[in-house]
């Protein structure tokens, strides 16, 4: 019996390498191409030796407006995330301690608009923001994100608070706590590991966010994912480019997460065992 347990917990730990490397692999090859010419770029079979360059960084970062669409990408993501905590959060509250008979359909239905694939509506959203001048405009695109990450928000902070003992929120109204202290000073601090998962998971949809920027936006507000397909033009596809500005793009993002890891893993690993 302990022989078989081993010989599963091996095979397992193989399989989760081998997984692990073919995740991180196209990273990797992304990172590699990046200090390439673009001949070596489109070398086939790929070159295992190479004379690497900061060539393709230096046109992704000085050449190309780089902090531009990184700037545009910072407000977008931060304001639609904070609009998105500021509404989901408390609804999140009100359906995690103060349900009615048809919160389970408000759920319901708030998560089958996060389902809706954007392909079906970009046409009609390009109408109503060519009509409401909302077309490539920060207010614009900060309205949708919102919109997209409000179920996320809701469904996750929801379960994060749920999992939390409800002594203490009657403790907490035993000592005269208002609603808005009973939600601010005693329930999110206990619930912030699933806080920061939350915000990490909204920072990431929408900063990777890529086809709905793409057609509602032109010049003024296009994120870093329209930047880096600009890479891509009638004189062909410029690998090594697109590649070094790819990385400089995903770079905040794994950042971020990497900082952030041990509470995001306690966040959604929250409550997995009762």
């Amino acid at each position: 019996m302990k022989g078989r347990r081993r010989w599963t917990g091996g095979l397992l730990s193989v399989l989760t390498i081998i997984l692990a490397i073919l995740i991180f692999f196209p990273i990797f090859w992304m990172i590699l191409t990046s200090f390439k010419t673009e001949a070596d770029a489109f070398t086939f079979p790929p070159p295992l030796f190479f004379h690497p360059t900061l060539d393709q960084y230096d046109i992704a970062l000085g050449q190309s407006g780089y902090f531009h669409y990184l700037l545009n990408t910072i407000i977008i993501t931060g304001l639609s995330t904070l609009v998105a905590l500021l509404l989901g959060v408390p609804a999140a509250y009100k359906l995690a301690y103060y349900p009615t008979k048809r919160s389970n359909f408000t759920l319901m239905w708030v998560m089958s608009t996060r389902m809706l694939p954007a392909v079906g509506v970009i046409v009609p959203l390009y109408v109503i923001f060519k009509n409401l001048h909302l077309f490539d405009t920060y207010f614009g695109l900060v309205i949708l994100y919102t919109a997209i990450n409000l179920p996320l928000v809701i469904w996750m902070m929801r379960s994060f608070l749920q999992d939390l003992p409800y002594e203490t929120i009657e403790a907490s109204r035993i000592d005269g706590a208002s609603l808005w202290q009973e939600l601010m000073m005693v329930m999110l601090p206990m619930a912030l590991p699933g806080l920061i998962s939350t915000i990490l998971l909204c920072l990431i949809f929408t900063w990777n966010e890529f086809f709905i920027a793409f057609n509602l936006t032109i010049t003024k507000v296009p994120p870093l994912t329209v930047y880096i397909v600009g890479f891509k033009t009638s004189e062909g596809l410029f690998w090594a480019k697109m590649s070094a500005a790819a990385t400089v793009s995903a770079l905040p993002v794994i950042i971020a997460g990497w900082l952030a890891q041990r509470q995001m893993v306690r966040g959604l690993t929250a409550g997995a065992i009762k």
